[in-house]
């Protein structure tokens, strides 16, 4: 896993992050949900294409209310703006802490480069977690999980399909009901708080699918043919990821995104990230029908997703990707 963290130049040398945008592909999340049966169909089709091709999509018409997700960027602002001693009774310790807040330089490189960012952690759900302050921040909270879980679920029934399986095979399978949901929330602070380099190393998310909003300033880089590419920058879209357990159970067919962040932008750089994945006690290999039905041989070994989770905290900061630690050679 490259941990090079230079922006993609132009021919006058100057950062294009977001130069190939229009390739990356757009996904109508209403005609999946509420069109015909072709359009579904279609839709179904397209997230299958995107998954495999591109490992990473841009999501429109999700039907999270535009205002909702404002609020949820001006309350995430107040949290990151109250003092060191008021976030400090939030600070991060383990993994599955159910709330965890840190603020400094994340590792880039071991004897290269550091990033600057703050982040508040949740676990949402099985069960619901917040910091109780800013007033009204729980409650939006709430609210805005509820959104996006529904919109991940909705699209995790189409890429079982994609895969050949019936709608609800991946929910069975992965016991999605109980399933492991984080909120993310990364705050890059403006040059006028922290002139710092600000950003996040490349890594992989755990899980499923990664659905990720931002407040207008870009950062977010995909890996597309050895080359860093901006995504985002569509109103009112989520970017959505493959993540490892993704990969894990289709056995390599939609491989897990890799992605960075690289702020060069003077303003601040708020982004909502919804990791959602199994149940933390299942076990996830690739699946029978895969590897049994189509006489493949598994190309990961399985782990229950709390071990996996553990595993990629401790190898991460090492520049090292769990994957690789479960990943069967050919």
């Amino acid at each position: 896993m490259s941990l090079d963290i230079e922006p993609i130049m132009s021919s006058n040398g100057e950062p294009t992050p977001f130069e190939v945008q229009d390739l990356i592909p757009i996904i109508d999340y209403s005609l999946l949900t509420s069109g015909s049966a072709n359009d579904h169909a279609k839709a179904v089709q397209d997230i299958g294409k995107a998954c495999e091709d591109w490992g990473c999509f841009m999501l429109v018409n999700h039907g999270v209310p535009e205002t909702l997700i404002q609020e949820m960027m001006d309350m995430s602002a107040a949290f990151f703006n109250m003092t060191n001693d008021e976030k400090l009774e939030f600070e991060a310790h383990g993994v599955l802490d159910p709330i965890r807040c840190s603020a400094g330089l994340n590792l880039v490189n071991p004897n290269k480069d550091t990033l600057w960012r703050e982040y508040l952690r949740l676990i949402v759900h099985p069960d619901f977690n917040c910091p109780y302050k800013p007033p009204g921040f729980s409650e939006l909270a709430s609210e805005y999980v509820k959104r996006t879980r529904a919109v991940a679920m909705e699209l995790v029934k189409g890429v079982s399909e994609s895969l050949g399986f019936e709608a609800l095979y991946m929910n069975r399978e992965l016991n999605l009901d109980a399933g492991f949901q984080l909120l993310a929330i990364n705050y890059y602070p403006s040059h006028v708080e922290f002139d710092v380099s600000r950003g996040l190393m490349p890594h992989t998310d755990h899980g499923l699918l990664t659905l990720l909003c931002e407040n207008g300033v870009p950062g977010l880089e995909v890996i597309r043919g050895g080359k860093w590419v901006g995504m985002g920058g569509v109103p009112n879209a989520f970017s959505v990821l493959n993540a490892d357990h993704l990969e894990i159970f289709s056995n390599g067919k939609y491989k897990s995104k890799l992605h960075r962040t690289v702020v060069t932008d003077k303003r601040k750089r708020i982004t909502l990230v919804n990791p959602n994945g199994p149940s933390l006690d299942t076990i996830v290999g690739p699946s029978s029908r895969i590897v049994d039905g189509e006489k493949r041989l598994p190309r990961y070994h399985p782990m229950k997703f709390s071990e996996y989770l553990e595993c990629q905290t401790k190898l991460i900061t090492a520049g090292k990707n769990a994957l690789d630690e479960i990943r069967i050679p050919i």
